[in-house]
């Protein structure tokens, strides 16, 4: 709720701009929240909330560890948000016919260089974060950190911008997934087996559903101004289908890696699944494939909690 009053303030703020009517008055704090995006976080946190548990189903669960890596994971989440705000703001991507909420960028609520070194210092306090996982874990938190802020500064940024080219839906399945999973179990326990990657599979694919629904809203803009997702490359029917076959995949894994009938619990969340794959087929406008995008998000954090029982 509190984002979507924050949208509202933001559409009418950006209006104002666009007409050259006065400017409503928006709280700083607001704005940056806005930029932040926290209904974004679910997919932050359930990676590290089932790596934790799988951690803690080994009898090697250990608190600090476990608390850095959700820290250092929703900072690299909200770097992440602040980058593509801003990149997409300078390529001129985020246009007056954009479905999605308000970019400040764009909408002139804070200049590129607020929101650039705003962005700079949520990556500096990951990289923090960072040095005390990287004491925990070794070298291999390093590989982690690094590979996952550059990700998200060339998801949007640099020369050959990741959502660009349709590889973002890779990405964050990747540190969405396997790696975010594996690393928060490996920080605590020191190991990593194949179920726990496996697992992390099932919370990747559900996390790149809600790139999907994002990419799908936004599939005309994008490739009115050359930003080339794999929503545009695979046109509207294909999305969909693939939107449905991500949440598939999810199902399936918690299945097969069900050792008892607690295993199962995810499957309570298949009437909700359910429900969004219908919108996300069947509806074109913006403000419902935006209740689509924060519904399947919530579907994540859901997934992830019904799953912890199983791996305890």
């Amino acid at each position: 709720m509190l984002d979507e009053s924050l949208d509202a303030n933001a559409q009418s703020a950006a209006g104002s701009l666009r007409s050259n009517a006065p400017t409503p008055a928006l709280p700083a704090w607001k704005v940056w929240m806005m930029a932040a995006r926290p209904r974004t976080l679910p997919a932050s946190a359930a990676p590290v909330l089932v790596g934790t548990a799988a951690a803690i189903g080994d009898g090697r669960f250990r608190l600090l560890p476990a608390l850095a890596a959700l820290l250092g994971s929703a900072l690299i989440q909200i770097g992440t948000n602040l980058a593509n705000d801003v990149f997409d703001g300078l390529r001129g991507t985020d246009g007056p016919g954009r479905l999605g909420p308000v970019r400040v960028t764009a909408a002139g609520l804070l200049a590129p260089r607020q929101v650039m070194a705003g962005m700079m210092l949520i990556f500096a306090l990951a990289v923090a974060v960072g040095v005390y996982l990287v004491w925990v874990g070794g070298w291999p938190i390093v590989w982690i950190g690094t590979l996952g802020i550059l990700s998200g500064i060339l998801y949007t940024g640099g020369p050959w911008p990741l959502g660009y080219h349709g590889l973002g839906d890779l990405f964050v399945f990747i540190f969405f997934g396997p790696v975010a999973v594996g690393g928060t179990c490996y920080v605590q326990a020191g190991t990593v087996n194949p179920r726990v990657l496996a697992a992390g599979a099932a919370v990747g694919a559900l996390a790149t559903a809600i790139l999907v629904v994002n990419n799908l809203r936004d599939r005309v803009t994008d490739a009115r101004v050359g930003k080339r997702t794999l929503a545009v490359r695979l046109g509207e029917g294909l999305t969909r289908r693939y939107y449905l076959m991500l949440l598939a995949v999810a199902y399936c894994i918690a299945i097969l890696l069900s050792r008892s009938w607690i295993g199962l619990l995810p499957l309570l969340s298949m009437p909700i699944a359910a429900g969004l794959i219908r919108v996300v087929n069947t509806k074109e406008d913006g403000p419902s494939l935006n209740e689509a995008l924060a519904g399947t998000a919530k579907l994540l954090a859901l997934f992830s909690l019904l799953w912890i029982p199983g791996w305890l």
